[in-house]
């Protein structure tokens, strides 16, 4: 269950603190926990943070800020960057709903229980819609539409669109014999290296669309 969780944080001040230092503070070469101090932000609260910033495409796995990160600190790309840390940290939610940033709490709330199987009542649910909340405070989405889902200077080919081909299917109907249907799906990867993203986007296809 641990790995199917989305990211969060349980102080998402501690969350919002930390991307406002980031815009101003000049870009280490890793992003550490003494880092973080230098920017005002010790003890248990802050110490989530960094994991955070791996999921959601801010940091590589070796705590290297990566382009989302140095894009995320202009302020012109900004809203887009923090548009495509959202999709990358939350790929299951938009796979089951491509306007996930535009729900409301309640409908929010309950996608997140339908993907991740969390107890409704559990503060890991609230944890969780708080922290996609104070990253979507940062995103713009409007100004990334039409190009967000795009590769960027810097991006890996795991982040370009990948087309999957399913085999065709038979689908009877009265008076028809031999039809064959073929379906194609396209799918707009978010720029991330962790595999977990594609896993989990992988799953969610099988759960909800390829039965």
């Amino acid at each position: 269950m641990a790995d199917e969780l989305l990211p969060y944080v349980v102080s998402t001040g501690s969350l919002t603190k930390a991307l406002e230092k980031i815009q101003s503070a000049a870009t280490p070469g890793r992003f550490t926990q003494e880092f973080l101090a230098t920017l005002g932000m010790k003890g248990g609260s802050a110490r989530p943070v960094i994991p955070f910033l791996k999921r959601t495409g801010f940091l590589a796995s070796d705590g290297t800020p990566t382009g989302i990160y140095r894009r995320f600190r202009n302020s012109r790309e900004r809203g887009r960057a923090a548009a495509e840390a959202l999709q990358t940290g939350y790929a299951t939610l938009f796979v089951a709903n491509e306007a996930a940033h535009e729900l409301s709490d309640s409908e929010l709330r309950g996608l997140i229980v339908q993907m991740t199987g969390v107890d409704e009542g559990s503060r890991t649910l609230t944890a969780m819609l708080g922290s996609f909340k104070a990253l979507r405070e940062f995103a713009d989405f409007s100004a990334a539409e039409g190009d967000a889902r795009l590769p960027s200077s810097d991006a890996t080919p795991s982040e370009r669109q990948e087309t999957v081909e399913l085999p065709d299917t038979a689908l009877p109907a009265p008076g028809v014999t031999g039809l064959n249907v073929g379906y194609t799906i396209n799918l707009h990867l978010p720029a991330t290296s962790d595999i977990a993203v594609f896993n989990a986007i992988l799953k969610s296809l099988r759960e909800n669309l390829l039965r």
